[in-house]
């Protein structure tokens, strides 16, 4: 079948984001041209559930008027203002506010950027701003933990802790540290409960920030619910844990929200599910929806006292982007929170969550699933080769993204994290739209039981459970 002239005009000239380049080549792209409320439509007409909301970020669907007639009037008014050198927006200043007055726990200034990759790499830039403004110069490094996901700048990308995100990038860089991944199904020890497996977790911890030296050790980042990693819950009592080491070695805690807040898990924030008391948060993606770039980073007043000191030594705080609080994606960001609370979309989130948490559930009898994970509306179903010893498959099969293009095939986008399949559609969806994912889901499951059975690897290429 020859390919239509936008595929071969795509493969001419575009460069693709986490996609297998040479591949690309003969297979070319998926091009969307269409949306409509939880829906995308391809070039050919062709209707699919968007079941991960894009790329985990389109909360209020792909046809809200309200937030393209926000960025409309915003263009109209003011299209472009800079926040540099004592300039502001009234709009900018305005989301600001919003946020502060939302905040999970209380923080006392707004810092603007435009996705959660600048986010988390101006958060680096801060933990070390600010232990060189109170006289800590050795305390720099920071924590992340394997499995976690916190973009793809040199300084983010260092922090995320999947190994195609370093190798040949030459990351991480210095002063960036990884510990262990709070995954209980997959590294807890026979026989070990969960509470024992998080406590375990916590004491690695402490040994790894007494092996660095408390005093070289400035702050630990983490996702409340770690979500590119493979969405994996903490386990019972993770959380309660780590914070007490924290808190004891006096290191700080940026929760990474870029995925979790804005009602993903039922709360507005992570933060607020998981009863965590971050000094600095990070955020994007459904704050504006993803209709426009934009993203925040909220510090505690501490941090802040710390900046003001340092740019009155210095002369001036020498960091930020030329978008920063931009005006119109301010106004489509502003218009979206005010959309969650006047359609009390938490509340929606709440009514429709069981349905879907029932509907991953019921697939882990599947000779397939080996878990099933999450919370409200996002989740994970985990597939094996095996499911009494956990044995993954050999990740040359490809067995997971086998699974998205048949899923792509029955009118459904879904994105695999290696052969964990990640759900995580927009906010705005509804029960019957849910049922319709997962019928769709099994249909394309039920289509990967074949290919694994007719190639046998359900009996061999294993891989054992703790390598991957």
């Amino acid at each position: 079948m020859s390919k239509t002239n936008s595929i071969s005009r795509d493969i001419a000239s575009t460069i693709h984001p986490y996609t297998n380049l040479k591949l690309h080549e003969t297979d070319g792209p998926l091009v969307i041209t269409g949306g409509d409320g939880v829906f995308v439509l391809d070039e050919n007409g062709k209707k699919y559930l968007e079941g991960l909301a894009g790329l985990w970020c389109v909360s209020l669907g792909f046809s809200e008027r309200r937030l393209a007639e926000a960025a409309y009037r915003q263009m109209l008014k003011l299209p472009f203002y800079h926040t540099f050198a004592h300039k502001a927006t009234d709009i900018s200043i305005e989301l600001a506010e919003k946020l502060l007055s939302i905040a999970p726990v209380p923080m006392s200034k707004v810092f603007f950027v435009n996705s959660g990759s600048e986010a988390n790499d101006t958060v680096v830039k801060l933990v070390w701003y600010y232990n060189n403004a109170i006289g800590r110069a050795r305390k720099k490094k920071i924590i992340s933990r394997t499995k976690a996901y916190h973009g793809v700048t040199v300084a983010s990308a260092s922090l995320t802790g999947l190994p195609n995100n370093h190798r040949d990038f030459d990351l991480p860089i210095a002063n960036i540290l990884h510990v262990e991944c709070p995954h209980f199904y997959r590294f807890g020890l026979p026989g070990e409960t969960e509470e024992a497996f998080a406590s375990r977790m916590a004491d690695s911890l402490e040994q790894r920030i007494l092996s660095e030296g408390p005093d070289t050790v400035a702050a630990m980042i983490a996702e409340p619910i770690m979500g590119a990693g493979g969405v994996l819950l903490p386990p019972v009592t993770y959380w309660e844990k780590i914070t007490a080491v924290l808190k004891k070695y006096d290191v700080l805690l940026i929760a990474d929200e870029v995925i979790c807040a804005f009602g993903r898990t039922g709360e507005m924030w992570g933060t607020t599910t998981c009863g965590l008391k971050p000094d600095i948060i990070t955020c994007a993606k459904a704050l504006s929806s993803a209709y426009l770039p934009i993203g925040a980073v909220m510090v505690s007043e501490a941090i802040y006292a710390a900046m003001v000191k340092q740019s009155e030594k210095i002369g001036v705080f020498s960091h930020g982007f030329t978008y920063s609080g931009h005006p119109v994606s301010s106004a489509v960001a502003l218009e979206t929170l005010k959309i969650y609370e006047q359609d009390n979309l938490l509340s929606h989130v709440r009514k429709v969550a069981p349905r879907m948490q029932a509907g991953l559930r019921r697939f882990a009898d599947h000779p397939l699933v080996g878990e099933v994970r999450g919370i409200g509306l996002i989740g994970a179903i985990e597939m094996v080769a095996d499911k009494s010893t956990k044995a993954s498959f050999d990740p040359a099969q490809a067995v997971g993204p086998f699974l998205v293009k048949r899923a792509h095939h029955h009118g459904l986008i879904l994105r695999p994290l290696g052969d964990s399949i990640a759900f995580c559609p927009p906010l705005i969806i509804s029960e019957a739209e849910i049922d319709l994912m997962f019928e769709r889901f099994s249909l394309a499951l039920d289509d990967t039981l074949a290919m694994v059975r007719e190639r046998g690897l359900l009996e061999s290429t294993l891989v054992p459970a703790l390598a991957k």
